[in-house]
């Protein structure tokens, strides 16, 4: 198992390049930059993209300059230069490239462009918004899918199979924004009740509270976001778990231990439990980095929650690189670990199984 690990650690580094170089090469031929977000805040124009209207007049610049701003007109070209020179964008793309690898290997990853703020910093900062909703989106997906999944099988064809899965099916149908939205208008003081908070994870001098206050207003704020963003999570694995089991329960072996006198608690624990639940542990990776990191942006804008999420949105949308392709390092490396985790899991559930003989 060691050498199986060992490989799949070394396949990561080509990976997470291999992903890098391709977000590294799209963002070349994307308009805009962080030289153009620069001119358009000392132009008052807000963003990038206020720039982008024509370049009729080129106030003085020459050919090139304009070309390569279309809102830089009126600024002088050493001026255009020392921005290049801030940013490093004097350097060819692929020392640049080349530099960024460098030091992200060393989990060196600069200063935010904008924000003048490290940008380990700002990911620590961000982190605690997404780690209570990944983590309690995940908690209460897994515990309420699972047993409800395994109750389906057992009892399939019947009416509570037919019901519930109306109900979920229903619930994956509903965006998890809009559901949002309905939250807050029903229950955060919209047109109706004022019972929850409307924003934040805490309240305001939270740290005065007693130990159990903490965590009642920890619980508090967090009960609108979480239900959002865990209302269409049960379908799926709901349903992965049902049929993982009718596969299961359907196999000669099942009914060998039937008829060897074994209680259905038994062989359904025991027995067909192991096998089912591979297929369910296998989607693990993708679901918890689709929580964790991209499904809350939504979530985190409606809920004022400043996460992760938001943070790379904002990064992408500035022009803002070190955040941005930080993020997607983070992102990236923690997905492909969380992987190899997920292998680790189909040997604890199930010794028998062995990648280094099936590697062979």
């Amino acid at each position: 198992m060691g050498a199986y690990i060992l490989r799949r650690l070394l396949l990561v580094i080509p990976t997470l390049i291999g992903i890098m170089i391709i977000n590294f090469a799209l963002v070349q031929f994307l308009p805009g930059g962080p030289v153009e977000q620069a001119i358009a805040e000392i132009q008052g124009q807000g963003d990038v993209f206020g720039g982008f209207a024509g370049a009729e007049d080129d106030g003085g610049l020459g050919t090139d300059e304009v070309e390569g701003y279309v809102g830089a007109r009126g600024l002088p070209p050493e001026f255009i230069a020392e921005l290049e020179q801030q940013f490093g964008l004097d350097k060819p793309p692929l020392e640049r490239f080349l530099n960024m690898l460098w030091n992200y290997a060393r989990f060196d990853f600069g200063e935010s462009y904008f924000r003048k703020t490290e940008v380990v910093d700002l990911v620590l900062d961000k982190m605690p918004v997404s780690i209570t909703l990944g983590v309690w989106t995940l908690l209460i997906s897994y515990l309420i899918s699972i047993p409800l999944g395994i109750r389906k099988a057992m009892r399939d064809g019947t009416p509570f199979d037919t019901w519930t899965s109306g109900i979920i099916i229903a619930a994956y149908a509903i965006p998890a924004f809009l559901f949002a939205i309905m939250l807050l208008v029903l229950f955060a003081g919209g047109s109706y009740y004022q019972i929850f908070p409307l924003r934040g994870l805490t309240s305001d001098g939270w740290e005065d509270f007693t130990l159990i206050g903490k965590v009642l207003d920890y619980l508090w704020h967090i009960i609108l976001p979480i239900t959002a963003l865990s209302i269409g999570s049960f379908a799926t694995l709901t349903l992965l778990t049902k049929n993982s089991f009718l596969d299961e329960i359907k196999k000669h072996y099942v009914m060998t231990a039937r008829a060897k006198g074994l209680s259905e608690r038994k062989v359904l624990y025991g027995h067909v439990f192991r096998n089912a639940m591979l297929i369910v542990i296998a989607g693990f990776p993708g679901v918890f980095i689709g929580v964790f990191f991209t499904g809350s942006l939504l979530i985190e804008t409606i809920f004022s929650l400043d996460g992760l999420g938001r943070l790379f949105f904002e990064a992408a949308i500035g022009r803002d690189y070190p955040v941005m392709f930080a993020t997607l390092y983070l992102t990236t490396l923690i997905g492909l670990v969380v992987a190899i985790l997920g292998d680790l899991m189909y040997v604890f559930i199930d010794p028998r199984i062995d990648f280094e003989k099936r590697a062979g």
